[in-house]
């Protein structure tokens, strides 16, 4: 089994589509388990707050695949293939890691984002902070320690540690 860990965002309705989305994904993979829950300005584009997580899963499918079917629940949840790249969403989910796969081209693992942004680093090393990023050599705590937000705290708002799991329990 491998252990893939996704970005997920949302800036419309994101209280119904971040837990629905959750739910969604837990349907497909075993062993789910998530970060705490992040607002944070849009990036690239005015828009409203997005929220955002990591949720972990294990998996025995493959990068391409689990793609696929993070593709398939975006498009259920009304996204579609060609949004543009800064745009609002009712649901994004991205790979971030794959075990320790390292890909670059058509599916690009592990994303650049990861060390890039803090709405995705900041969920990433909380969920997996000693988790090593494959192509850097430094774990994801140390990443987050050296990201020009860590400091100053950045623009990130957690969300109590029980939103989402008030949510999903709403759902079931």
């Amino acid at each position: 089994m491998a252990t893939i860990l996704l970005g997920i965002g949302s800036n419309i309705q994101p209280q119904q589509h971040i837990p629905a989305g959750v739910l969604a994904l837990q349907g497909v993979f075993a062993q789910v388990a998530w970060s705490r829950v992040y607002q944070s300005p849009a990036v690239g584009f005015d828009g409203a707050d997005f929220y955002n997580l990591v949720l972990r899963a294990q998996t025995e499918q493959s990068p391409q695949a689990v793609v696929a079917h993070c593709k398939a629940i975006e498009a259920q949840f009304g996204k579609a293939n060609d949004a543009p790249k800064f745009s609002s969403r009712n649901l994004d989910i991205d790979l971030l890691l794959y075990d320790d796969w390292v890909s670059h081209g058509a599916l690009d693992v592990p994303r650049a984002e990861i060390c890039e942004n803090a709405f995705v680093l900041r969920p990433l090393a909380e969920l997996e902070p000693t988790r090593q990023h494959p192509t850097l050599a430094l774990d994801l705590a140390s990443l987050w320690s050296q990201h020009p937000q860590f400091a100053q705290g950045g623009e990130l708002k957690a969300l109590p540690d029980d939103w989402l799991a008030q949510r999903l329990a709403a759902l079931l």
